[in-house]
């Protein structure tokens, strides 16, 4: 009997905070509805901000908001204060925004869909130029749209060299896949294409890195800072998860170990070769998604 008395007993107090309410189901909804929101910070918004403690306080509250997530064909990156709740969309989420897509709203050009790739893996790669600024959650990337630009056209060369060497001289699809495949399509591509009132054309290289940016500004991703070099641009911490979950890359990879190396105040340089071998990366390069 001191056991059967015992036993409801314990039983009781544990079971109380694992019920789950309509009430909470409603509140994680609601934490993951805000972590869609991209600009919104939760110093900004006392819901947002309580959530987050809920989230970080209460381990069956956090299960269910990452429960709902999963739902919806989300994955959490991080919850934090300083990211909120930074979301990725699976491949199959209604929540994605795939690159073809966006490319698509872009250009009806093939050739222009495949560059608009690149100038985000070029982004991508300028704002966090070594392992250790991905790594680092204090780091803050810079970038120029002329900076990026500079950095694709320096890889340009880089690959043009390198066909040179290996005896390909023959001028590939627009729309084949691969950097090797594209490189002539950005080197023809004019830079700015300037209209009469100096107007950069949203078809020219630095156009197209323009409407990039703009789109990861719009995504919560970048922050405007000035309109120097055709637009200068922080990272926020949002677009720092977001390239830790993209690091496997196979293009970003392919991209950074042509040896052409950016760096954090948005400019671009490439490291002179090694004597008599000009396509090996060199040693400094930092290539910020390989271990």
């Amino acid at each position: 009997m001191e056991g059967g008395g015992h036993g409801p007993a314990e039983h009781g107090p544990r079971a109380a905070p694992s019920a789950v309410t309509p009430a909470d189901a409603a509140d994680a909804a609601r934490l993951v509805s805000f972590g869609l929101h991209p600009k919104l910070l939760p110093a900004r918004d006392a819901e947002y901000a309580e959530l987050l403690r809920r989230y970080r306080d209460e381990p069956a509250f956090a299960r269910l908001a990452d429960a709902v997530a999963t739902g919806l064909g989300l994955v959490v990156l991080e919850v934090s204060t300083r990211a909120g709740m930074a979301l990725a969309a699976e491949e199959d989420s209604v929540f994605a925004v795939r690159m073809g897509d966006y490319a698509r709203r872009a250009t009806a050009d093939s050739g222009d869909r495949f560059l608009h790739g690149l100038a985000h893996l070029a982004v991508a790669a300028m704002a966090f130029p070594r392992p250790e600024d991905l790594a680092d959650d204090g780091y803050i990337g810079r970038i120029s749209v002329n900076g990026v630009d500079a950095f694709v056209r320096q890889a340009c060369r880089r690959l043009e060299e390198r066909a040179e060497v290996e005896g390909e001289n023959t001028d590939p699809a627009t729309g084949a896949p691969g950097l090797e495949a594209a490189w002539r399509v950005y080197a023809r591509r004019s830079s700015t294409g300037a209209t009469k009132d100096a107007r950069r054309l949203a078809g020219s290289t630095t156009g197209i890195i323009a409407k990039a940016v703009t789109f990861l500004v719009d995504s919560g991703f970048l922050q405007r800072t000035g309109d120097d070099a055709g637009g200068t641009y922080r990272t926020t911490a949002r677009y720092q998860l977001q390239v830790r979950d993209m690091a496997g890359n196979a293009a970003m990879a392919e991209l950074l170990e042509l040896g052409v190396v950016p760096v954090s105040d948005g400019s671009a340089s490439l490291l002179p070769p090694d004597e008599g071998d000009d396509l090996n990366v060199a040693a400094d390069a930092g290539l910020p998604f390989h271990s």
